[in-house]
């Protein structure tokens, strides 16, 4: 199949556990929760997104005939040596795309691949390292992984006890509470630690690339 890339980039993992690596930024172009357009925003499910995603327009962005081309491109990005290889797959809903193909064309590259979902739809199995991000109004499939990120404040998630607690019975290795980046980003960050403070199964995580002036 073919690929439709939003953009693609090198820089370093700015959020989660993984914060701070060095990587190969893959956006897919498209979502499953919203169009990507302004027009559409007050009708979707994910609406706070800050992230464009719409057509092939961007920085290493295109369409890809095949993984091949796609995994060459990556590999290009990355540059010289072999150690440590690291491409993080995201969108957008980078499942609307991912496929067998694609996992082992860069697989076979050297490369440990990650994937930042909202986990509406199954993750392949081949996924290195697999992040969820819930959103309000969305069923989430994808109940296991390695870290669990939930951006908070969300309205119509994870705010009562009970819901966090049902979270925190899925399988992931860790829990992550990210401050949502709006007009309150203080408050939000006010209220993301005080989760945190009384529930410390939950760490902070922060858009450090946003800080960093870092893509």
């Amino acid at each position: 199949m073919s690929y439709a890339v939003k953009e693609m980039f090198l820089t370093l993992q700015g959020e989660g556990v993984q914060a701070g690596r060095r990587a190969v930024f893959l956006r897919f172009a498209g979502c499953n929760l919203w169009s990507g357009r302004e027009q559409d925003r007050a009708s979707a499910i994910c609406r706070f997104c800050d992230t464009d995603f719409v057509g092939t327009d961007g920085l290493g962005g295109g369409r890809f005939a095949d993984a091949a081309a796609l995994a060459d491109a990556a590999l290009g990005f990355w540059g010289e040596g072999g150690e440590g290889r690291y491409i993080v797959l995201t969108g957008g809903e980078p499942m609307l795309q991912v496929d067998d193909a694609l996992v082992e064309a860069l697989h076979a590259r050297g490369f440990t691949i990650a994937i930042e979902s909202n986990g509406t739809l199954p993750v392949h199995p081949g996924i290195d390292w697999v992040c969820v991000s819930p959103k309000a109004g969305s069923t989430v499939v994808q109940t296991r992984g390695d870290e669990l990120k939930l951006v908070w404040p969300q309205p119509g998630v994870g705010h009562g006890p009970d819901d966090l607690a049902a979270m925190e019975g899925w399988a992931f290795d860790h829990f992550l509470i990210q401050p949502l980046d709006d007009p309150h980003a203080a408050d939000n960050a006010r209220a993301a630690i005080d989760v945190v403070m009384a529930r410390p199964r939950w760490r902070l995580t922060v858009q450090a690339h946003k800080y960093l002036g870092l893509r």
